[in-house]
């Protein structure tokens, strides 16, 4: 097939004036998160009140399976980009994620339970990377249908979220812990069938682009062996998430070699303006790590604060604390489309602001949200804070990542050398999964020492939470502040990409 029969076939086969396999990886990937942040959901909560884990031991354990998840995208992106193609690493991984999701409806075993947590995490991590990478392959170089295509993807992911936090979380704290558990399953195995039917609209893009998944070595198929270390990922999540401690530094080296081969790639293998995109790009993931760190308080510290610290009464019936995560994905697709809208206006206008000065827009907003709650808690009398401030810093907060994490998912697949897409898509999922380590290490700076944390709440709490809250926000007030500063000399480097 000829490019320009590819880009034909592109403006013939559109649904609302996208290729038709947008909306396949629209459908898939919300029921993909609609059983993650289930999940995500309630397991803060599942781990102090069901296992009865202290606070402190609860934010590690969950900081380390959040981590751990956007670590194993690394690994699948690369599994992809030389073996497998994005198609067939989605399916695989879909099938881990439905295993290890009916896994978690098990409540009478915590090895079950830590088998479930490994299978979800490396189930994340061939589909997550390569659902991304496949989107933008359905547009062709210079496409400004690009960027409004990520936004609806997006809207896809927190359709799910939303919905998953409600019904996931309502199951779950009301009825029984399977139950919520339970109805994120059977969500992942919805988006399972979806991608599976569909797979002929993504009309070619989402193929092995050699043959080499064909050769063999020991007489099995490169193909066979991508499947057994996706299999290896689940052995070594396991034992990752039983030991959370070598999570940090795993982490750590990780990272280095990460950045070792970002510049020795960048300075070695790209001409002049591919070196500088790419240096680009990896700045914007650098500060990405920031904003996640910061963010990802919601399924930890934020979730716990809002069930015990939180009047949460409205009309008379007290809400459960998990089902206010659905506030955060309800704004993001009622504000997204505004957001798609107004960033193609300004571009037609030649006023929209470049990538990097949305990035240091999103980490203020961040920064700001979590000085109005402290506002809020502050303001309060008595030691419940209003539900109104909740609902504030997930306001927030999500005008501060519709302005961050779709632009950089779309930044990433535009400025990365096309050969190493699937890579530099894995390391913007390792920023985040280092950004949700280090958010379960300051959520362990709020943290109540009492075994299990039952109900309990006092002042003593409240102003723990009130400073690390301040800090954090003062922070990533001033490092927006120094991004926005910087953002002409990179916009420079992204020669002429925005």
């Amino acid at each position: 097939m000829t490019t320009n029969d590819s880009e034909i076939q592109l403006d013939t086969n559109t649904i609302l004036g996208h290729p038709k396999g947008l909306f396949v990886c629209f459908a898939t990937e919300m029921w993909e998160r609609f059983s993650y942040y289930g999940m995500r959901a309630l397991l803060i909560l599942y781990l102090t009140k069901h296992w009865e884990f202290s606070d402190a031991k609860s934010y590690i354990i969950y900081g380390a399976y959040t981590s751990l998840v956007y670590i194993m995208p690394v690994f699948g992106g690369m599994l992809a980009d030389r073996i497998l193609g994005s198609r067939k690493a989605v399916t695989f991984g879909a099938i881990l994620l439905v295993l290890g999701h009916t896994g978690m409806a098990f409540e009478s075993s915590l090895q079950i339970f830590y088998l479930s947590l490994a299978l979800i995490i490396s189930g994340v991590g061939f589909l997550k990377p390569n659902i991304s990478t496949m989107v933008g392959a359905l547009y062709a170089d210079g496409d400004p249908r690009r960027d409004p295509g990520f936004t609806i993807f997006y809207m896809g992911i927190n359709i799910g979220a939303f919905t998953a936090t409600l019904i996931c979380g309502y199951l779950g704290e009301e009825i029984g812990w399977s139950y919520g558990f339970g109805a994120a399953g059977i969500g992942m195995l919805i988006g399972l069938m979806i991608f599976i039917w569909g797979q002929d609209y993504l009309e070619g893009h989402a193929e092995p682009t050699t043959n080499f998944y064909l050769e063999k070595k020991y007489g099995i198929s490169y193909e066979n062996w991508a499947y057994v270390s996706g299999l290896f990922m689940v052995i070594c999540s396991w034992f990752l998430i039983q030991n959370q401690e070598l999570v940090g530094n795993l982490l750590g080296g990780f990272g280095a070699i990460c950045i070792a081969f970002w510049l020795g790639y960048s300075l070695l293998k790209c001409s002049p303006e591919e070196r500088d995109r790419l240096i680009v790009v990896g700045i914007l993931i650098l500060f990405s790590l920031i904003f996640w760190a910061l963010f990802e308080q919601a399924g930890s510290s934020l979730n716990i604060l809002t069930d015990r610290g939180v009047d949460r009464t409205i009309m008379g019936w007290e809400v459960p604390a998990s089902m206010f995560q659905s506030l955060n994905a309800f704004f993001i697709f009622t504000l997204a489309p505004i957001f798609a809208f107004m960033w193609l206006a300004l571009a037609k206008r030649n006023i929209e602001p470049s990538t990097p000065l949305k990035f240091a827009i999103g980490i203020m907003f961040v920064g700001i949200g979590f000085l109005v709650l402290v506002f809020g808690m502050k303001s309060s009398s008595g030691v419940q804070t209003g539900v109104f401030w909740i609902m504030m810093i997930y306001l927030l907060h999500t005008i501060g990542e519709l302005c961050l994490s779709p632009v950089g998912l779309s930044s990433v697949t535009k400025l990365s050398p096309k050969r190493i897409v699937g890579m530099m898509m894995g390391m913007w999922f390792f920023a985040s999964a280092a950004g949700n380590f280090v958010a379960g290490l300051i959520a362990r700076a709020t943290a109540s020492d009492e075994i299990g944390g039952g109900n309990a709440f006092d002042i003593i709490q409240k102003s723990a939470f009130m400073d690390v809250y301040t800090n954090v926000g003062l922070i990533a007030l001033l490092v927006g502040i120094a991004l926005a500063l910087l953002s002409p000399f990179l916009k420079k480097g992204m020669h002429g990409i925005n």
